[in-house]
């Protein structure tokens, strides 16, 4: 049973509110993670980077040792998933980074990820889990 606002008479919901920040990472984390060691052609603007991806699902990937991009960018992501026919291609949005700027990674969002490519992405994490509990 919620407990009384005392003052306003209505049930106190503050212990269920979630902050903003909780709810993005519980949204970034509704999919599972599987490792993998690939890598990844990363275009913003004419500029081309070549990132080592460290884990990856079907809702974005995870750069190791990378000095991100500011959270937000956009980013043009192509990659071929190990043992797979099929290159993937998508937008993608930086949305974490170490706060400590001794640190690198990004986490990138993937953006408009074509359906096709999503049941690729999703088929291969989906193998990567059940022959890997």
């Amino acid at each position: 049973m919620a407990e009384h606002d005392r003052r306003q008479g209505r049930p106190d919901s503050r212990e269920s509110e979630q902050s903003e920040d909780d709810r993005r990472m519980d949204e970034r984390r509704r999919d599972a993670r599987v490792p993998v060691n690939i890598w990844v052609e990363e275009y913003m603007g004419d500029d081309l980077y070549i990132q080592q991806a460290g884990n990856i699902s079907v809702g974005g990937v995870f750069f190791e040792r990378t000095i991100p991009h500011p959270i937000g960018t956009r980013i043009k992501l192509r990659f071929e998933l190990p043992g797979r026919e099929g290159l993937i291609e998508t937008l993608g949005e930086v949305v974490s980074a170490p706060e400590d700027p001794a640190e690198y990674g990004a986490g990138v969002r993937f953006v408009d990820l074509d359906p096709v490519e999503e049941k690729l992405l999703r088929n291969f994490v989906d193998e990567y889990l059940k022959s890997n509990p």
